[in-house]
């Protein structure tokens, strides 16, 4: 006699739905993605994302290394470094979306101290959009307080 155990379908779709959830988790936290448009700067990865209008830029500078932060919340990875950090001087949020600490990396500060260190894995990216941001910054900005 051979008994066949038969697994409830409950199971089997909560399986898939987990492979499912894991992967997609994966993906969003793979890569930086960016966007710029209407005078705004948007970057994400995964839960982590930040998006700060051109106007509210106060200063943007290529660095080699992450200063000394502790993590908020986040992770690393190999080479990877996301998520939220305290900035042990002034103790405010930094965001850090790194794809290769390696590489330079982008520090841009903005609403007179907040900072937020970014690249991407492709360095010819990284300059690009450095010089994107620094033409946007550069630019003459309107005057909101004219009468």
């Amino acid at each position: 006699m051979t008994s066949k155990k038969r697994r409830h379908w409950f199971w089997n779709i909560l399986i898939v739905l987990t492979l499912i959830a894991c992967s997609l988790a994966f993906v969003a936290h793979y890569k930086n993605w960016q966007k710029m448009e209407d005078g705004t700067f948007r970057i994400f990865s995964g839960i982590y994302h930040q998006k700060i209008a051109v106007a509210d830029m106060d200063s943007i500078m290529l660095v080699k290394k992450l200063p000394e932060m502790e993590r908020s919340s986040g992770f690393s990875w190999m080479i990877k470094e996301k998520g939220i950090f305290v900035d042990s001087l002034n103790q405010t949020k930094v965001y850090v979306f790194v794809d290769d600490l390696r590489q330079q990396k982008i520090k841009l500060v903005h609403h007179d101290s907040l900072k937020m260190f970014f690249n991407f894995k492709d360095s010819l990216k990284t300059q690009k959009i450095y010089s994107i941001l620094q033409t946007e910054l550069s630019k003459p900005q309107k005057n909101q307080n004219e009468f």
